[in-house]
């Protein structure tokens, strides 16, 4: 800290808030800890009876809060991703696009490992429109070790920390199974949700197929229609029973299957696969239909930006995989569930 005449302190920082007074109009913090002052502050200043002010020696080896900042933003922004302005040290970062927001959770629990550095988040391979709020990013001092802004962009290794990818997929078909359905027993209840689900990633249903309890039957159905969509959901005949024969179906079509089953509830009994050219295969359980959220609108930000899920992405999501069923349900971004 150092007193210094405030005719010499443009370009300083600030080691306290500074108070003005104007009677009748405002008292308050006219100068706030770590601003930098500048040639219009100058007056100002004057005009507070500040003739002289503390403020802090920034050495080579040093980094005021808000340049700090910076370098945490250009760390995280990666593709469709704005940044705000410096405010008080922090800076929000925004979605500029509808899409999926992955995040590199390895990278950035080791930059929050840096003492004096902060990045908060939102959940990774999470939905997000533009406008969103992805992230916060700020250092706890006013000044930080130079060294330390160094280590953390060393982490990233010239990749960015966070993107939000663009929903690619744009046409759904849908196969319904089911005796109760095809016969027309009961309405088909599932596909109206289905296509609502949808259109929240900008995916039209352009082919509906409603086929019997019948192996071989459904097998051609999904043949029929995969070549001319982006992505085949199939609803209905999930589990373990007899005679649901969806999966088995799934499996004889051809496609490369990456789970039949995920440590999620609602939504255990899910199927995903892929067919050679990409194409993503799902066979949905009957809870997708009634429940608020389940693993399908888990995995689909990620489907649907084309980004390809492997087991090990299904299991991961066994740790807050369990919906608390809460009134006012934020899942999957609620801080007691996925």
């Amino acid at each position: 800290m150092k007193l210094i005449k405030t005719t010499e302190a443009v370009g300083h920082v600030l080691c306290h808030d500074l108070t003005q007074i104007v009677p009748g109009e405002f008292k308050g913090a006219r100068f706030r800890k770590g601003h930098i002052v500048t040639k219009e502050d100058i007056p100002i200043l004057l005009s507070m009876g500040k003739e002289h002010l503390y403020i802090f020696e920034l050495d080579a080896g040093k980094v005021h809060e808000n340049d700090a900042a910076q370098v945490l933003c250009e760390i995280c922004k990666g593709d469709n991703i704005s940044c705000g302005e410096v405010k008080e040290g922090k800076i929000e970062l925004k979605a500029a696009a509808d899409g999926c927001f992955t995040l590199d959770t390895d990278r950035l629990n080791q930059i929050n490992s840096i003492d004096e550095i902060m990045i908060a988040t939102r959940k990774g391979n999470t939905a997000v429109h533009a406008g969103d709020k992805l992230a916060g990013t700020r250092v706890i001092p006013l000044v930080i070790d130079k060294d330390k802004l160094i280590q953390a962009t060393a982490i990233m290794g010239g990749k960015q920390l966070m993107n939000v990818i663009p929903y690619k997929l744009r046409t759904a078909a849908v196969i319904t199974t089911g005796s109760e359905v095809f016969h027309q027993r009961i309405e088909d209840a599932f596909t109206p949700v289905l296509i609502e689900k949808l259109k929240a990633y900008g995916i039209t249903v352009k082919e509906h197929i409603i086929i019997d309890d019948d192996t071989d039957g459904i097998t051609a159905a999904i043949n029929e229609v995969r070549n001319g969509v982006d992505i085949v959901l199939c609803t209905g005949g999930m589990s373990v029973d007899p005679d649901d024969n969806t999966p088995g179906a799934i499996k004889k079509s051809g496609a490369d299957i990456v789970t039949y089953g995920a440590p999620v509830l609602p939504g255990a009994m899910i199927l995903l696969g892929y067919f050679d050219d990409g194409t993503p295969i799902l066979g949905l359980p009957g809870c997708v239909m009634y429940a608020k959220a389940t693993i399908f609108d888990l995995i689909m930000p990620r489907i649907a930006a084309g980004i390809r899920l492997n087991k090990a992405d299904f299991v991961a999501y066994g740790e807050g995989g369990l919906c608390l069923g809460c009134t006012d349900c934020t899942y999957p971004h609620c801080p007691f569930g996925k």
